[in-house]
């Protein structure tokens, strides 16, 4: 919900521009106002607000488990993402981090986890 009020002060903020540029006989000028607010506002959404708003807003982003990965779990270090992923195939966890603006994301593999271990192998609890 908060994304869409961003965009939508964002689009007024353009249409602002051009209405401002019609009105005082320059729509040239106007243009260029508002496509350099638009390019701002995207830019500071991309780069800053994206993850800011799905943390602490309940905004909406999607990211996809890459074929031939399970997914383990996902948690948040100050605002970015660490998503944890298990590739059977070469019996790896995958930590990645999504940062805001894909800018420095961080990966770190463990070999040989073996986190999905099947219930005829796991040790037996012994009954208290």
């Amino acid at each position: 919900m908060i994304t869409y009020l961003y965009w939508a002060a964002v689009i007024a903020l353009v249409v602002l521009s051009l209405f401002a540029g019609g009105r005082l006989g320059s729509l040239s000028k106007g243009a260029i106002v508002a496509a350099i607010i638009f390019l701002v506002g995207w830019l500071a959404y991309y780069f800053h607000f994206e993850q800011v708003f799905v943390k602490r807003f309940g905004g909406v982003m999607y990211i996809s488990v890459p074929s031939g990965q399970r997914h383990l779990g996902a948690t948040w270090k100050d605002d970015n993402l660490w998503v944890e992923n298990y590739n059977p195939e070469t019996n790896e966890c995958i930590f990645s981090e999504y940062s805001k603006g894909n800018l420095l994301e961080g990966r770190v593999v463990i070999k040989n986890c073996n986190p999905l271990i099947e219930a005829k192998e796991r040790p037996a609890v012994p009954a208290r």
